[in-house]
């Protein structure tokens, strides 16, 4: 990874950020975050997903499906493995609950447990129901440019908003200049300690629309473990049906 403190030299061509001449006036970085977690949102989404959790001495996949209306509405269904298959959780607003089908239990999951491991990846609940906005919870400062894999890419520094209750102290966040592809973020805690890393990959054309399709996840404390997140199907901006997001429907979808 190579480093550059100074601002990228590029001009516009339809609207997108061309290495090159250097440009008057450097986008907001606020504007780069916004275009970049725009690029991974759809209005609504409906996609299929497997997740792979990689230990040392084994390995573990979950598919689950996913049912998303902007960030205040979201529907998880887990479909393998069979031993937890119907698992399901309901975010409404900032409100979250899960369904246990060997219990026949719903639970809600108070705002303290965001942050807890979801279904013992290295994602948080947090990550999967996107409680988090990072154009809108966080501040924005354009620190730099980089090289990240042959590609040139913005490093910009996102801190939290006075009184947003966001579990980073600061992230680091990799956009590619060219087309405001994310690449990669870290994140650390309040000490400054960094906590985990995570790349954006195999990018290519989903529903009409270019993105990452996998997303590793590598934690600092456990670097021989990692959480991979692969898309498989994703359709994006087609209405979704509101009886999904009920809690009628947690126990409904098994």
């Amino acid at each position: 990874m190579n480093v550059s403190k100074s601002y990228p030299r590029c001009w516009l061509v339809a609207g997108i950020m061309v290495p090159g001449i250097l440009c008057a006036q450097p986008q907001s970085a606020t504007e780069i975050i916004r275009r970049s977690e725009n690029i991974m949102r759809g209005t609504t989404q409906t996609g299929s997903y497997s997740l792979i959790i990689e230990r040392p001495d084994w390995q573990r996949t979950i598919v689950f499906e996913s049912w998303s209306v902007g960030q205040d509405r979201v529907f998880i269904l887990v479909r393998e493995p069979a031993k937890e298959r119907g698992v399901a959780f309901l975010k409404i607003d900032r409100e979250m609950w899960q369904y246990i089908p060997r219990i026949n239990r719903i639970i809600k999951i108070p705002p303290s447990m965001m942050m807890q491991s979801w279904m013992g990846s290295g994602f948080t609940n947090d990550d999967l129901v996107r409680e988090s906005s990072l154009a809108e919870d966080y501040h924005h400062t354009l620190s730099g440019s980089d090289v990240l894999d042959g590609d040139n890419a913005f490093q910009i520094m996102l801190t939290p908003e006075p009184e947003t209750p966001v579990a980073w102290n600061r992230m680091l966040y990799w956009v590619r200049q060219s087309d405001y592809m994310p690449l990669r973020a870290e994140y650390y805690n309040e000490r400054g300690d960094r906590v985990r890393a995570i790349t954006y990959s195999d990018i290519r054309d989903v529903d009409g629309r270019t993105m990452p399709t996998r997303i590793e996840l590598v934690e600092d404390r456990w670097p021989d473990r990692k959480t991979i997140m692969q898309v498989q199907v994703l359709i994006l901006d087609r209405p979704v049906d509101p009886s999904i997001f009920t809690q009628s429907n947690l126990r409904r979808s098994r």
